[in-house]
């Protein structure tokens, strides 16, 4: 353990760091907008693609994709550590133009960046006309923070759950940029399953991330090995039956993506026909599961998932 002197020291400095971080953060998301950007996403990604294997998160990367996928060479593996370091930049930079990075005409969908199978259309409009809530999951494929942009650009009412930064500065920076056409957000913490339950009682459609290890999680099994997942979306589900929809939005050559609606999911039940929180979460998870093997490259295996 750290002398009290060195920890004294940590803590006075603490909020500098914090201050300086933050007006950092700010700088660098205003400095990015100024620029193209698909060219910025170009740059953000060959920077990753760099720096990454020089990190730590990229041996945790590495043991989870050796775990997840036995059967695949060193090589193998290398080409899809490098595609997730590509990927986290483009989302990086991605991120600082999120207020005007959803380009969508139905219209002309071969001028648009999107690409939108006719199913997802038609389940779009079914939720948004069927009078009620739902339940939405996403993971950390593709570009996660654009389904909320989806969502409202569809003219779908949605509340976002979302982790806070844990620096002041950088928070209402990020904040604002994802205010701008995500619909209600909250923000986890305590009140966080009040307030999306009341969310849901007001007719929106809440939306979550599923895909990481959670401390009080329920246990599933992810990839033949067992984890845990956050169970909020099953509980929830319990005070208020809806349909749960899974969404991922995947990019496609030529900086495009495809934004993807699932089919509804059903939730799992225990002899007595509760909603059992488990299993339905198990059933989430491995719906996550299939999509992350169409893309490994696209999702974010640089967290412990397994422990």
């Amino acid at each position: 353990m750290p002398p009290r002197w060195l920890l004294r020291i940590r803590k006075t400095l603490k909020p500098i760091g914090d201050v300086a971080v933050g007006a950092l953060t700010i700088a660098l998301l205003r400095f990015t907008r100024l620029f193209d950007p698909i060219r910025t996403a170009n740059l953000f990604a060959w920077i990753t693609r760099r720096i990454g294997p020089l990190l730590r998160e990229n041996r945790i990367g590495r043991a989870n994709l050796t775990a997840a996928f036995p059967e695949k060479s060193p090589q193998e593996i290398d080409a899809i550590l490098a595609g997730v370091w590509d990927n986290l930049g483009r989302v990086a930079a991605e991120f600082a133009h999120l207020d005007h990075i959803w380009a969508y005409d139905r219209a002309h969908p071969d001028r648009s960046r999107i690409e939108i199978p006719e199913r997802t259309h038609e389940l779009f409009a079914q939720l948004r006309t069927d009078g009620k809530p739902a339940l939405i999951f996403a993971s950390h494929l593709g570009n996660w923070e654009l389904p909320a942009l989806a969502a409202t650009a569809h003219g779908l009412d949605a509340a976002v759950l979302f982790r806070r930064p844990n620096i002041a500065a950088a928070d209402r920076a990020i904040h604002e940029l994802r205010a701008v056409k995500m619909g209600q957000l909250i923000a986890a913490g305590p009140d966080a399953p009040f307030r999306l339950a009341q969310a849901l009682q007001q007719g929106l459609h809440v939306a979550m991330l599923v895909d990481q290890w959670f401390t009080r999680g329920v246990e599933v099994t992810f990839f033949g090995r067992k984890t845990t997942a956050n169970p909020t979306l099953a509980r929830l589900l319990r005070q208020i039956e809806c349909p749960i929809h899974g969404v991922r939005i995947v990019r496609l050559p030529g900086h495009r993506f495809r934004a993807e609606l699932s089919e509804e999911i059903p939730p799992v039940r225990d002899a007595s026909g509760a909603i059992d929180v488990q299993g339905t979460m198990q059933a989430i998870t491995t719906v996550v599961e299939g999509w992350v093997r169409e893309h490994p490259e696209q999702w974010l295996w640089l967290h412990r998932r397994w422990r």
